[in-house]
């Protein structure tokens, strides 16, 4: 029986690289060898134990690699295919995927499986469900660190401004200019705003924060976000307002920034209370709308984001700061969990 190397979550702060067995591929899957990953702040919402998962799974979300094996079912693919995986899975065929609703395939965040309610990809190999539907091969011409943040926080990032119908021209304002937030100021730009701010206190996340394509920057930590957002507008405020971290303070501030009729796209992973201030929120009758999105999934998402970048549109290479092999993935989790070294997102190599 042959096994393979993976980072399991044991407990509240807890992990540990352990021996699993390499999975065999039923109808309908693929074993994936990962040549790539990362570790995303959902990972950290686990880890903390902010988000529940059974002890003993393996954790991460974010896959790039090279098809290993096929089960019975699929067509159109080969062993050696590179391919691209979605941090969501959805199945395609439920009523959620029929209604074009892919992250909640099955039910309630349902599409979300790997390092949720499946082992995940922070391993040597990984078992990918509904592969036929979650399979993205990968252009020659990208490289793994091309599409890798792909799988999750561009597909998230992005995706607010989506969920909003952002319209050409808008003013949008992202609060918090870490992974996600950076893909969700570029994901302003490619829907068409006018003007971008980035909200966030990080002189590192606030310089990237305008090469992602933000007009303005506000650092929070010496300027009040809400007054400073209105004084750009002209008292106008914004149409949609990106909230990227999901702690009450970003949700709070995002929402005062909202004009009346305007939007509120949330993108956080909220953990307790979240409070909805009334007069923030116009009583309720100042026909603001707050939405939420989670990472869209499936092949066709993956290869209209991997058109984005093979069209030069679209470059999250400079997020990847940090490079580990999977024996490190402590430090790994350490450096990026606190925010050390200028960190952005972590690459992390199973094979290396």
């Amino acid at each position: 029986m042959m096994t393979m190397k993976a980072n399991v979550f044991e407990g509240k702060n807890q992990i540990h690289i352990r021996e699993k067995t390499i999975p065999k591929p039923g109808f309908n899957e693929a074993l994936i060898r990962v040549t790539l990953t990362t570790i995303c702040g959902t990972d950290l919402h686990i880890l903390r134990g902010e988000y529940p998962v059974k002890a003993g799974l393996t954790i991460g979300h974010e896959p790039v690699g090279v098809i290993e094996e096929l089960g019975p079912g699929i067509i159109g693919y080969k062993t050696g295919d590179r391919v691209l995986i979605g941090a969501i899975t959805p199945c395609g065929q439920c009523e959620f995927c029929l209604s074009g609703k892919w992250a909640q395939c099955g039910g309630r965040l349902g599409g979300w499986k790997f390092g949720n309610t499946i082992d995940g990809c922070q391993a040597e190999y990984v078992l990918v469900p509904n592969a036929q539907a979650n399979l993205a091969k990968i252009p020659d011409t990208l490289a793994d660190e091309d599409v890798v943040l792909l799988a999750d926080i561009a597909s998230t990032g992005i995706s607010a401004s989506e969920t909003a119908n952002l319209q050409l021209g808008d003013v949008v304002a992202v609060f918090a200019q870490g992974p996600i937030g950076l893909c969700a100021t570029a994901g302003a730009r490619l829907k068409g705003a006018s003007l971008v701010i980035g909200v966030d206190s990080d002189p590192v996340r606030l310089k990237m924060a305008k090469q992602m394509g933000a007009d303005e920057v506000v650092d929070h930590s010496n300027k009040d976000p809400v007054k400073e957002i209105f004084r750009i507008t002209g008292g106008r405020g914004v149409d949609v307002a990106i909230e990227a971290l999901g702690i009450q303070q970003t949700f709070e501030s995002a929402l005062r920034v909202v004009r009346p009729g305007g939007k509120l796209s949330s993108l956080g992973v909220y953990s307790g209370k979240l409070d909805v201030p009334v007069d923030a929120f116009g009583a309720g009758i100042a026909d603001i709308q707050i939405l939420t999105t989670l990472c869209p999934g499936g092949r066709e998402r993956m290869r209209r984001l991997m058109g984005l970048v093979a069209s030069k549109r679209l470059n999250l290479k400079p997020l990847l700061t940090h490079d580990y092999r999977l024996e490190q993935i402590d430090q790994a989790y350490d450096v990026f969990g606190n925010r050390k070294e200028g960190v952005l997102k972590v690459a992390i190599r199973p094979h290396v």
